[in-house]
């Protein structure tokens, strides 16, 4: 198995476009295909924050309606699937970039794009395990102990991370750094929270470089556990990337 993870991509395409191309895929068709049969994954959060989710949006369901990428929902997807449902939820924290854009839109692109985000999420499983087992993909991460779990417990930590129900002063949930403790063989390659670097701890890899809050798109190439990145066009945030310990 020969793929590239990518995350979290939050509508940037620019930097999308230029990260696979430095991967060697081509946009013949209007979306990336490598000529040696390497497949995208996406670790979520596609939308929100950046200036073109519903490209992105268009662009990774057509990849995984032909078989060349595999998705999981992260945070973000989560919200924006329950708005697509008619839920009501908060139009906040990036949410309202992609709403506007979605808005902007004829009642007839308005539908397509809301089918197509829908039917990506409800075909998506909350997490990846890949490669006979060696690699699993969550958008947040998982802990050892539940993988190859179902259930709602899973659901909260692939999506928002080791939550402990406090807060931080600015409102953020206070989440333990689960890679510490990961002793496990498999790969857990995810998202969520930005760092200056990809961070391998053990053998895991949070690739979520906060490529919307001006730092970097990265990717890690598998099995060559090779890391690839393009600089972000957007304004820096020094403030949302976390120092973690190594």
């Amino acid at each position: 198995m020969k793929v590239d993870i990518v995350g979290d991509i939050h509508g940037c395409f620019d930097e999308f476009y230029e990260l696979t191309i430095k991967l060697g895929y081509e946009w013949k068709s209007g979306y990336p295909v490598h000529s040696k049969g390497r497949k995208l994954v996406f670790v979520g959060d596609l939308t929100d924050r950046g200036p073109q989710s519903i490209k992105i949006i268009h662009i990774v369901h057509t990849l995984i309606q032909k078989d060349l990428a595999y998705y999981v929902p992260g945070n973000h997807c989560n919200k924006l699937y329950r708005y697509f449902l008619g839920n009501k939820v908060q139009i906040t924290h990036g949410l309202e970039t992609t709403v506007a854009e979605f808005e902007a839109l004829d009642r007839k692109e308005q539908q397509k794009v809301r089918r197509s985000f829908i039917q990506l999420y409800e075909n998506a499983p909350l997490y990846h395990v890949l490669d006979g087992g060696n690699l699993i993909i969550a958008h947040a991460g998982i802990s050892e102990e539940l993988i190859g779990k179902q259930n709602s417990r899973v659901k909260t930590f692939v999506l928002y991370g080791d939550i402990t129900g406090e807060k931080h002063e600015d409102g953020s949930p206070v989440r333990k750094d689960w890679a510490l403790e990961y002793k496990g063989s498999a790969y857990i390659i995810y998202g969520h929270t930005p760092v200056k670097e990809v961070r391998k701890v053990g053998n895991t890899f949070n690739i979520d470089t906060g490529a919307v809050f001006g730092g970097k798109l990265s990717s890690l190439r598998y099995p060559e556990l090779d890391i690839l990145s393009v600089s972000s066009t957007m304004p820096y945030f020094p403030e949302k990337f976390r120092e973690l310990e190594k």
